[in-house]
């Protein structure tokens, strides 16, 4: 069951999927939204910017399954090497549920990123949200706020995964001020 998690989890992570949004009630936190007016902060001036590339991934079982009612519990270390805009690695603590239904599954991740981002130097944490209803793959992948280090502090994006001929690429959409 494992191994047959592992693909789901895979084929969801990295399948033509465009990152289209918060999934509803999945992840909660990422709905919270905070207001300010501008006269109590004062807004950097960041740029817009994409980081495109490869990565490798290597997934790896850190507990055994729970299975009851149907529904099989897993937890995954998940390390990556990324190539391109982003030259960095990173480590994921992943939580998937699956059930009986074939193609409906859910997975939540942290991973933190450490390393370059268009040179800049740093880390920052990576929030994934993923379900599939019945085959159809839902992802967000959302950078946590504030959770950038070093020369990315201030760091905002979301990343779009996608598989091309067994090959994994992302598109990162970015913001950063720019005096960092």
């Amino acid at each position: 069951m494992i191994a047959l998690w592992t693909r789901k989890i895979l084929w969801a992570e990295i399948c033509t999927i465009v990152a289209i949004g918060i999934v509803a009630g999945f992840c909660p936190l990422a709905h919270t939204q905070t207001t300010s007016t501008s006269s109590t902060i004062q807004k950097e001036k960041t740029m817009t910017t994409h980081a495109t590339g490869t990565f490798e991934v290597k997934i790896t079982p850190q507990s055994p399954e729970d299975k009851s009612d149907g529904v099989s519990l897993g937890r995954f270390l998940n390390e990556k090497q990324f190539h391109g805009g982003i030259e960095a690695s990173s480590r994921a603590e992943m939580l998937t549920a699956g059930t009986e239904v074939k193609g409906s599954a859910g997975y939540v991740a942290m991973e933190r990123v450490t390393g370059t981002l268009h040179g800049r130097t740093g880390s920052f944490v990576l929030q994934h949200c993923g379900i599939m209803n019945r085959g159809v793959p839902q992802l967000s992948v959302t950078v946590v706020p504030d959770s950038g280090t070093g020369q990315l502090v201030g760091l905002a994006g979301k990343m779009a995964i996608d598989i091309r001929e067994g090959k994994h690429f992302y598109d990162f959409e970015y913001t950063l001020p720019e005096s960092h």
